[in-house]
């Protein structure tokens, strides 16, 4: 078994090898080459922690096996590690033998970055310029960064319930040398793609917010009563998503399904965009919106590309079990 320690990812993984990594499951799903298992998500009774678990299959990758792990609401302030922990666990599709544990922290954070930017990729217009983000904590910092990356944005502007975190935005524009503005959210129809990660259970951000034209990459709910974006919004919006299931269920798009202001028809795996399948964004004027819900298929294709450079570089534990 090749283990791939969380202390090694940094030199690994690569913004750019997660954002392949992860484009490619996308339409290995789309395609019904990768397939995830159903989500196991559960309060443990202890300390306030969640704990679960995300698996999957992809056929195209021949990557098989789970995330493991949760949040731990006390860690950082309790034992000064970050809150969510979790580790990636591989197997060889042929035997069913253990083959790779990874750290899954850091990867967590890069594939859900990376799940965004492909959006933006294939949803936003060519000639967007101002990139907005909702919530500005640890892994806003990831999104923005893998952003600004991938697009020639020309100007961030941010909005955060707690406004002293705003310097997370402002220090990663400034490294890409781009001018940050604070705004209030009524200021984020100067945006031309949006991106939210929060962990609000509340919308925040409302139809009237946001400019035709503009696409939004919403990436914080995860979990049943989770909302970040209004009901009108996802009403006059062209639906996507990681996957369809968990969007209904656990993403954005559930508190429109319950009240029957959309269909599960009305929502388009991302994939089918990426293989041409769907013609993704058809006009100037219209809004998209990319339901990222996170699935375990991101967490194991990334994961599999770590092995594999981990061994190409020398970097990779090999024990016997």
């Amino acid at each position: 078994m090749i283990i791939v320690p969380e202390s090694e990812i940094a030199s690994l993984v690569t913004p750019e090898a997660a954002f392949d990594a992860v484009e490619n499951v996308f339409a290995a799903m789309a395609r019904g080459d990768a397939y995830n298992f159903p989500v196991i998500r559960e309060a443990i009774g202890h300390v306030d922690a969640l704990y679960g678990f995300k698996g999957g299959f992809d056929k195209a990758g021949m990557a098989l096996g789970l995330k493991a792990g949760g949040y731990w609401p006390n860690n950082l302030e309790s034992h000064n590690i970050i809150n969510h922990q979790s580790t990636v666990f591989l197997f060889d599709p042929d035997t069913g033998r253990v083959s790779a544990m990874v750290g899954g922290n850091l990867l967590t954070a890069l594939r859900t970055a990376a799940a965004s930017s492909v959006s933006i990729k294939h949803l936003a217009r060519e000639d967007a310029k101002v990139i907005g983000m909702i919530g500005a904590g640890h892994q806003a910092k990831f999104q923005l960064r893998t952003a600004l990356e991938h697009r020639n944005f020309e100007k961030v502007i941010g909005w955060n319930l707690h406004p002293e975190m705003l310097p997370n935005l402002e220090e990663v524009a400034k490294e890409a040398g781009l001018p940050f503005e604070a705004v209030e959210l009524d200021g984020m129809k100067e945006a031309d793609v949006i991106i939210t990660i929060t962990s609000s259970f509340d919308a925040t951000l409302i139809a009237d917010h946001v400019s035709p034209g503009t696409h939004l990459a919403c990436m914080g709910t995860d979990t049943v009563g989770k909302q970040e974006v209004g009901v009108d919004l996802i009403e006059k919006a062209t639906l996507f998503t990681d996957e369809v299931a968990q969007s209904i269920s656990i993403g954005e798009c559930q508190h429109a399904i319950k009240s029957g202001a959309i269909k599960k028809n009305d929502i388009t795996p991302l994939g089918a965009a990426i293989n041409g399948d769907h013609k993704g964004r058809t006009s100037a004027d219209e809004i998209t919106l990319f339901d990222g819900t996170g699935v375990g298929l991101q967490d194991l294709a990334c994961a599999a590309a770590a092995v594999e450079l981990a061994i190409a570089q020398g970097k990779a534990i090999d024990v016997d079990v």
